[in-house]
């Protein structure tokens, strides 16, 4: 666990010394840039020295940067709050009697939208059997990259192979993998990502990314101001001047939030993400060689805990760990290091 590049090394330093936090599957701590930049901007406020124009320019360079990270232009990343909302977008494009495929046990927010559409058709298999499971019948398939409650990492290489057979659109959820997991949007037709895990950014920050044969099939039924073309010419209506590009999708964002993930994404853009993958993912086969458990390859580390007791005696040592779906759930990212490890065993031995 030693060796660092010195960019993946100035990233670890931006955390200090959080030990014993294990728990960023759930919710991510912030870089000490994004902590700096939150207290500048509140203090601007305080002093009347902010005005909404002046937030563009931030949620431009986060943009910009998000895109870097997961491999597509700028122009196709739409801005939005929550992956749900983005997702809902996605279910109201679905034709009418389409099937829409989806592992069992994935993610809400990314099954709800389309299991409360009427007039297409849901069906939901074991996510092992999901690239077998695509069909000439099927439109989209639904999944994440990294399953939440497991941490288990999807077969892209398959899925996606088999959709291409048979035509099937690909939606990929990556609020679990994108800046810990090499992501690669560019791959799908579309991606959602949710910012406040594992790029370390305030909760409300949230992307969209459309391929070209995708994005002429979705109406901006949520279309505001923020939509426009030239946003501040866009204002009042009845005339509408969308954006060209993906920025047609954009919700207004809510500017604090994207204060704190403009310098976090940018410190995520500019690491070398494989690299990140290996040292999280070594911490997470560590851990379950010294609790006894077969490597998982994973940077969350889950095993069955339905009772709840091995979260109950972690907590109550001080170690913030998470319970999902009957398993205990251990997730490493940049601030983590072998002591964590030590420590769960301790108390899980």
């Amino acid at each position: 666990m030693t060796g660092h590049s010195v960019a993946l090394q100035c990233a670890i330093d931006e955390f200090r010394d959080p030990r014993g936090y294990l728990a960023v599957a759930s919710i991510g701590i912030p870089p000490d840039s994004a902590v700096a930049a939150l207290r500048a901007d509140l203090a601007a406020w305080e002093a009347a020295d902010r005005d909404p124009q002046g937030y563009d320019a931030v949620v431009a360079r986060t943009r910009d940067s998000y895109a870097r990270l997961v491999g597509v232009p700028v122009d196709r990343v739409a801005i939005g709050s929550q992956t749900s909302v983005l997702t809902a977008l996605v279910a109201a494009a679905v034709p009418e009697g389409a099937e829409v495929l989806m592992p069992e046990g994935d993610f809400s927010s990314i099954e709800f939208p389309f299991l409360n559409r009427r007039g297409i058709r849901t069906r939901t298999v074991p996510l092992a059997a999901l690239a077998d499971s695509i069909t000439a019948q099927t439109w989209l398939v639904v999944f994440s990259h990294v399953q939440s409650a497991t941490g288990v990492v999807a077969d892209l290489d398959g899925i996606v192979a088999a959709a291409a057979r048979v035509g099937a659109h690909t939606f990929c959820d990556v609020t679990q993998a994108a800046g810990v997991a090499p992501v690669d949007a560019s791959r799908f037709d579309v991606t959602v990502c949710h910012a406040y895990k594992w790029l370390c950014s305030p909760r409300g920050v949230a992307f969209l990314t459309l391929s070209p044969r995708f994005a002429p099939l979705l109406t901006p039924l949520q279309a505001g101001w923020y939509a426009g073309d030239d946003p501040w010419k866009n204002v009042y209506g009845p005339a509408m001047s969308l954006a060209p590009d993906a920025r047609r999708f954009d919700v207004s964002p809510a500017w604090q939030a994207w204060v704190g993930a403009e310098p976090a994404i940018a410190l995520f853009a500019g690491l070398d993400i494989a690299e990140v993958w290996e040292f999280t993912s070594g911490l997470g086969d560590a851990l379950c060689e010294a609790v006894g458990i077969p490597p998982q390859h994973q940077a969350i580390v889950t095993w069955p805990d339905a009772s709840g007791d091995d979260l109950r005696r972690l907590v109550d040592a001080g170690i913030r760990v998470s319970g999902r779906a009957g398993r205990l759930r251990a997730s490493f990212h940049l601030w983590n290091d072998l002591s964590d490890v030590e420590a769960i065993a301790r108390v899980v031995r």
